[in-house]
């Protein structure tokens, strides 16, 4: 399968994979974050688009579009075909300067780089039939108070994933009671005995559950003898493909 990816300008912004880390999960002690895959995995389910440069823009609260002021870190003849005040209203409008076409059925989704956290402004979330869209969409983030907020060089303004998106009105969600389901019962009592018990022995100063520091059966893929086998579809790791000239 195949994402093409059609640029719209002479040197579009890096699209690279998503990448694992960030730093507020770099700031913990130990950086415990990182034990968390699910954090893990939506980090890197997904392509990044990089700013190409680095940039201030300051929001006074007002309506119009002359109320976002931008501000490259050094002159930018061009910058208005990368960032803009387009939408007004506190909206700020990038270009990811590519146009996307995906195999028949699947969309696009582009929001910010997930768990990548910025103050003062939130990316907004789109979803775009590449399937057949034949010009390129714009990548918006609106400021959540008036104020100033900076984009790094190199730091991601877009993140794209891929979804079968008209599969998902296939689904009806059904709400069960737990006792419906007794395999399903048996193993989620059998991994909350023990982490009961791993949190008892840690919280009394059990040198292995010290050493152990952390139970990792999702992350390894692994469960509690009682629970049964995960499923050999398990991963702990994402390995997205680097775009190449085709």
């Amino acid at each position: 399968m195949e994402l093409e990816c059609y640029p719209m300008t002479a040197r579009p912004p890096d699209l690279v994979p998503g990448r694992q880390s960030r730093n507020w999960m770099d700031a913990f002690i130990s950086r415990h974050p990182y034990r968390c895959l699910p954090l893990n995995m939506a980090n890197t389910t997904g392509w990044e688009i990089l700013c190409p440069f680095g940039f201030s823009a300051e929001w006074n609260g007002g309506p119009r579009q002359e109320d976002i002021v931008i501000t490259p870190d050094r002159p930018q003849h061009d910058l208005a075909h990368f960032v803009t005040s387009h939408f007004s209203r506190g909206v700020l409008t990038m270009h990811p300067q590519y146009l996307f076409r995906t195999p028949p059925g699947w969309g696009m989704m582009c929001s910010g780089s997930p768990n990548h956290v910025k103050d003062g402004i939130q990316p907004l979330v789109g979803l775009i039939e590449t399937d057949w869209l034949p010009f390129p969409f714009t990548m918006n983030w609106i400021f959540t108070r008036p104020g100033r907020i900076t984009f790094e060089k190199g730091e991601p303004f877009c993140f794209i994933n891929l979804i079968e998106h008209k599969k998902v009105e296939q689904f009806q969600p059904i709400i069960r009671t737990l006792e419906s389901n007794p395999v399903m019962k048996g193993q989620f009592e059998a991994w909350n005995r023990a982490r009961t018990d791993f949190n008892q022995r840690l919280a009394g100063g059990d040198p292995d559950a010290a050493k152990e520091a952390w139970q990792r059966y999702y992350f390894k893929g692994e469960v509690p003898e009682d629970l049964g086998t995960a499923p050999a579809t398990h991963s702990n790791k994402r390995r997205l493909k680097s775009p190449r000239v085709g």
